[in-house]
């Protein structure tokens, strides 16, 4: 299949491993910020294929582990609430809130149900005006389009039944807070694609030139990862620190411009709180004020909603890249996929679930698994 299987070669992978390790005069630390990418490069082993070149150390890149305890918990009063037909995509219903979760309402009898689209939940509202119909607006930039317009589609049919729960955040603002900590180890990043596709690179541009740190936009194959190490680590050696594009068969500098005039026409910046991290200036979107009648949290009355993070999940920890999956205490013993203390283990992006379901048996002690191979033309990764 064109732009897959050539993607996924085993011997060009291997071949950019090599050159990696030949360019690398010393060790580079590297963050990829997608959840995505994650899942890829602990699947597919592609950090252990770099041996002592370079280190990857994962980023905040999965929307569902950086909602704040306190957005689940408003989820859940507005799930449980008989008046209330709450929507989400699929991957937000086993993250644990306070008490529950999602799938434990829905269980319970709660009217919760799963679409494929904001738009899915603005016809089941049509469909059902004696209801009220919220819909789980979670994501990066690259989710925040479709959620605008059902949002702006609402306001041109005059749904009043409609509403969204918004908990966007947007990528520029974490990483400099993450170049900003004092414990900083990043030295260039792997920027996600798809975020790219919607909203280009020019945000990226002030972010390379003022921390001096390559930003490389890669795709979520093996073969678009270990491209976008290797332009990075040629960068670093090179001593520049410029934003490049390697998944140039999706990505433009530009963006989508007319997603992009759409996002800004319902969402406005706000500073915003992440799991595990605490709040970051305008690193959020919410609705603006032309909009405030669809927004749940308004409505509802749901703005004084706060809940303490449990302490003894370091999902802030690992979603800053100062600790690895296994390096938490509570990893494959008190934090399971079957009982997880925080969203990294059980959403499809989150760091901890890629190394409970690729390395579970990794520790500091037992140092890494062997090498695996690097995915053949018939493998398929997750993405």
């Amino acid at each position: 299949m064109k732009y897959l299987d050539e993607y996924r070669d085993s011997a060009i992978v291997h071949g950019l491993a090599e050159r990696i390790r030949r360019t690398a005069t010393r060790r580079w630390t590297l963050m990829e910020v997608c959840g995505g990418q994650t899942h890829t490069i602990v699947k597919q082993g592609l950090d252990e294929l770099m041996g002592d070149a370079v280190e990857m150390i994962h980023g905040p890149g999965c929307p569902v582990c950086v909602t704040p305890l306190e957005q689940i918990d408003k989820a859940l009063r507005l799930a449980q609430d008989p008046r209330v037909i709450f929507t989400s995509f699929g991957d937000m219903l086993r993250v644990p809130g306070s008490d529950c979760d999602l799938q434990q309402v829905r269980a319970r009898g709660g009217q919760v149900r799963v679409v494929y689209s904001p738009l899915d939940a603005l016809e089941l509202a049509v469909r059902n005006p004696d209801k009220h119909v919220v819909f789980f607006a979670v994501g990066f930039e690259t989710t925040a389009p479709a959620n605008a317009m059902a949002v702006w589609r609402a306001a041109q049919l005059r749904v009043p039944n409609f509403s969204v729960l918004v908990s966007h955040v947007t990528v520029p603002p974490a990483m400099m807070a993450i170049l900003d900590a004092p414990d900083n180890r990043v030295q260039a990043f792997l920027a996600a694609g798809h975020v790219c596709t919607i909203m280009g690179w020019t945000e990226y541009e002030p972010i390379a030139a003022k921390y001096k740190v390559p930003i490389i936009i890669t795709g979520f194959e093996p073969v678009d990862i270990m491209e976008g190490i290797l332009l990075a680590v040629t960068q670093l050696e090179a001593g520049r620190a410029e934003v490049e594009n390697q998944y140039v068969r999706a990505v433009r500098r530009q963006g989508t411009v007319p997603a992009r005039t759409l996002v800004e026409q319902v969402f406005q910046m706000v500073d915003r709180k992440w799991r595990g991290i605490g709040e970051i200036p305008r690193s959020g979107l919410a609705l603006r004020p032309e909009y405030a009648d669809f927004d749940a949290e308004l409505r509802f009355g749901l703005q004084d909603v706060s809940v303490e993070e449990p302490a003894e999940c370091h999902a802030g920890e690992v979603l800053r890249g100062q600790m690895k999956p296994f390096e938490c205490p509570a990893f494959g013993t008190l934090c399971t996929p079957e009982r997880p203390l925080g969203a990294p283990m059980v959403s499809s992006e989150g760091a901890c679930a890629a190394y409970f379901n690729y390395r579970k048996l990794e520790s500091p002690a037992r140092g890494a698994h062997p090498v695996a191979p690097a995915v053949s033309s018939h493998e398929s990764p997750v993405t």
